[in-house]
């Protein structure tokens, strides 16, 4: 929601008029010099929409603050331009509403055009939220980071690195969205207030991972030769519902310099709908961005949201940190998975983050099934993956 400024005033005075913490207004203009304002710039105020009301007999504007749960200043500061002492009957005003209660949908097949809209919508509500690109896909769609927060700690989450297992990416997009809600509404989750998160850490998040992928198993191969050369791997069957890897039949978490030799030997030899690691380790434009981003930002852990089995994989090789131990041993209290320290697979993302950089990364198994798993056990995923989400903040 947008307010233009006034004589007098702060973005002090807009926090208290609309009861969010300042350091999240400051965070939504940060082309703005809070010591500075000027009369008629425009300031985002982060988790309020504006809604249109025609003045009835009767009304005042001290009667809708308190029928409309505002204040009689943040009516003036949205309508600018109305004389609160002659207000008409049927005349327009406007009424800034606090948004309480998510705006998206992530229970639905949630392809790269849904995450794409839901991203534009929390951008716009939540302008404190920043939203980067940090690289392609192999189709040139946009893979997109996601930052909360201002803490040094970096805590990154990832969803959808195989595209049967998008129904991760509508998972972590709930708690997002949950997250900017209960963070501009000084609310608390499990018991757990969300204002000392967002000062603490900062959360890097990539929802999708793999977007042609995940479009691809939703809707069938796209016209042109991509999907055609899809089609070539899968067979000739136009349902790809069962594909797991990039629109090039790389797998994607089979891609990083982590004995990435054991995979090549034991997985198929070419492009397939699963398990082909590439012809070499770090082929691909997703695996290249993720591990770019790894190394920029020197993330504190790692969390790889995949699906299925109720099981989080916490170690490799002997080279996790002794912190994990801990770690992992909240994140199995509060969801009820199995923690799982060494299986025989290599090359993964959270496998080369614990060789390379020696921190704690978990690749967090959701539901239990045949992937990809229905969308009707979304809201069990959630709740049992809510603690793993808030753990991962306070560990």
């Amino acid at each position: 929601m947008e307010v233009q400024v006034r004589s007098g005033d702060t973005l002090w005075s807009y926090s208290n008029t609309f009861n969010v913490p300042l350091p999240l207004i400051i965070h939504s203009n940060p082309t703005i010099n809070p010591s500075s304002l000027s009369i008629g710039q425009t300031i985002q105020i982060p988790g309020y929409q504006l809604q249109s009301y025609n003045i009835k007999a009767g009304d005042s504007l001290y009667k809708l603050a308190s029928t409309q749960r505002s204040s009689i200043d943040s009516l003036l500061l949205v309508n600018p331009n109305t004389n609160p002492r002659a207000l008409q009957i049927g005349q327009s005003i406007q009424i800034p509403s606090r948004v309480t209660s998510t705006i998206i949908n992530p229970r639905q097949n949630y392809d790269s055009q849904v995450l794409a809209a839901d991203l534009e919508n929390l951008a716009d509500l939540y302008p404190f939220m920043r939203m980067r690109t940090i690289g392609k896909s192999v189709m040139g769609k946009d893979l997109i980071e996601i930052q909360i927060g201002r803490g040094e700690k970096v805590v990154h989450w990832n969803g959808a690195f195989h595209a049967q297992e998008w129904i991760t990416s509508a998972v972590i997009m709930e708690f997002v969205n949950n997250y900017l809600l209960a963070l501009t509404n000084n609310e608390a989750i499990r018991g757990h207030m969300m204002y000392p998160f967002y000062d603490q850490i900062t959360l890097s998040i990539v929802p999708m991972v793999d977007p042609d992928g995940v479009d691809l198993g939703l809707h069938g191969p796209p016209e042109g030769e991509f999907g055609e050369e899809a089609l070539r791997i899968n067979g000739g069957n136009r349902d790809f519902r069962g594909w797991k890897a990039n629109i090039r039949g790389v797998d994607l978490n089979n891609q990083y310099p982590a004995n990435w030799e054991i995979e090549a030997e034991r997985k198929p030899k070419q492009p397939a709908p699963r398990d082909f690691p590439g012809y070499a380790p770090l082929t691909e434009p997703e695996s290249i961005a993720m591990a770019e981003l790894a190394a920029q930002l020197n993330f504190e852990k790692l969390l790889a949201f995949h699906t299925q089995g109720e099981v989080i994989y916490w170690g490799y090789k002997n080279l996790e940190p002794a912190g994990s131990r801990r770690i992992i041993n909240e994140f199995s209290r509060v969801s009820g998975y199995d923690p799982i320290r060494y299986v025989y697979s290599f090359a993964g993302y959270k496998d080369w983050f614990i060789q390379d950089f020696r921190k704690p990364g978990f690749t967090v198994e959701l539901g239990q099934g045949i992937n990809p798993l229905p969308i009707t056990q979304f809201d069990e995923i959630y709740q049992k993956t809510l603690g793993i989400f808030l753990a991962s903040m306070y560990m």
